[in-house]
């Protein structure tokens, strides 16, 4: 595989996001926006057609809030990419910083990212954090944490010395349906490392909430294999959520865009089953070959999609069932129509009006929840950015 130095080095500008985004240009505070009726006029009948809604700002003033882990109606915990963790409490901000992580490493894309509770939290309090750091050179760990309500301690490593970079080291750790901790992993900008079945990166990881391997997953008696990964061959996923009613696992993934003559894109929707290869780096895009999964859904131009949601809530019954992500670089909400494992449509939404768009998800109050990111340093941001925003009905 071999890029010529002016295609590396659009390569490096494009797919690191050094080619910054264009400024927000903003959105009135009560103006409604209309979705589309995706699919055939029968779904109007079942209450699935045109949605509209108002965005409303939760919180202003944050610095690149990457992952949202909701406690209750109105709660929220997030994470800041420097290392810190907040908290919005009865819908609105505690000025007081929740935990700042001590030895969290926030250069250029990482820094602290995901945070996840626990299945049974309302028992247990336990909350996961994902963060880069430096020992040996730069790692993601995954942590545990128990919170008392005003911060976070009782630390426990459950995984850590994942290979990282400054890019490519984007980590989600969410509980899937079974219970278990899945961790996305990004290739550590060697590609080799994605096909490496002895190296965590550019992989797809299972665990247990403890950090003990699960003896069911696909390669735990394969010696050939890290025990933990689940899948493999993935450059790096920032997405991960399950598909209600089927319990697919999708992610979203950031593309080469420029990789051996193609054009620039090869963003990626995956659905993930365990024991699969999804092909980086021997090929990408829609390219095809034996033993390896393409893309459910390719983007090109370059979107770079950051998150993902499947929306399951009452107040959008249009939405019900949608996958939702955010994109960095397309600064937009991405809207997909799914029958089951078939895409029936698409829509974008909020495109331009917000800049740089990172964590998407559904709070405990059906509000659809999103976040910014336009001062990652590779955006334009507004004066009241970064912010956490939201969908609420329109009437």
């Amino acid at each position: 595989m071999r890029i010529n130095g002016l295609l590396l080095t659009l390569a490096v500008l494009i797919v690191s996001g050094c080619i910054s985004s264009p400024a927000p240009t903003g959105l009135a505070d009560d103006q409604v926006i209309s979705s589309n009726a995706i699919g055939s006029a029968g779904e109007k009948k079942n209450g699935s057609g045109e949605t509209k809604f108002r965005v409303e700002t939760v919180a202003t003033g944050l610095r690149v809030p990457w992952g949202f882990a909701f406690l209750s109606e109105g709660n929220m915990l997030f994470t800041e990419r420097p290392g810190s963790v907040r908290m919005i409490e009865t819908g609105k901000l505690k000025e007081n910083v929740i935990f700042e992580v001590p030895d969290v490493e926030p250069s250029s894309e990482s820094g602290l990212m995901d945070i996840s509770l626990h299945p049974d939290f309302e028992n247990n309090k336990f909350v996961y954090l994902a963060y880069a750091y430096n020992e040996d050179g730069k790692h993601v760990k995954i942590v545990r944490y128990k919170f008392d309500s005003e911060t976070l301690k009782e630390d426990k490593i459950i995984i850590d010395k994942i290979p990282a970079a400054p890019n490519h080291a984007g980590t989600r750790a969410r509980f899937g349906p079974d219970g278990k901790l899945y961790v996305t992993t990004g290739d550590a900008t060697d590609w080799n490392l994605a096909q490496k079945t002895d190296s965590l990166a550019g992989k797809t990881l299972r665990l247990n909430d403890d950090g003990n391997v699960p003896e069911d997953n696909p390669f735990f008696n394969d010696k050939k294999y890290r025990p933990e990964i689940w899948t493999i061959g993935h450059r790096n996923a920032q997405g991960l959520a399950w598909q209600p009613g089927t319990n697919l696992m999708f992610q979203t993934s950031h593309g080469p865009s420029y990789f051996e003559g193609k054009g620039g894109g090869g963003d990626e929707v995956n659905i993930v089953e365990a024991g699969k290869n999804y092909g980086w780096a021997e090929i990408s895009h829609n390219e095809e070959r034996e033993g390896m999964e393409s893309p459910l859904l390719e983007y090109s131009p370059a979107c770079a999609p950051a998150s993902g949601m499947f929306y399951n809530g009452d107040k959008f019954p249009g939405f019900k069932g949608d996958f939702f992500f955010g994109c960095l670089r397309g600064t937009r909400i991405i809207r997909v129509k799914l029958d089951g494992r078939k895409v029936i449509g698409q829509e974008n939404f909020l495109e331009g009006n917000f800049g740089r768009i990172r964590e998407i998800a559904e709070g405990p109050d059906g509000y659809i929840y999103f976040s910014t990111s336009n001062r990652d340093g590779r955006g334009n941001p507004a004066k009241e950015d970064d912010r956490i925003l939201r969908f609420v009905p329109a009437e």
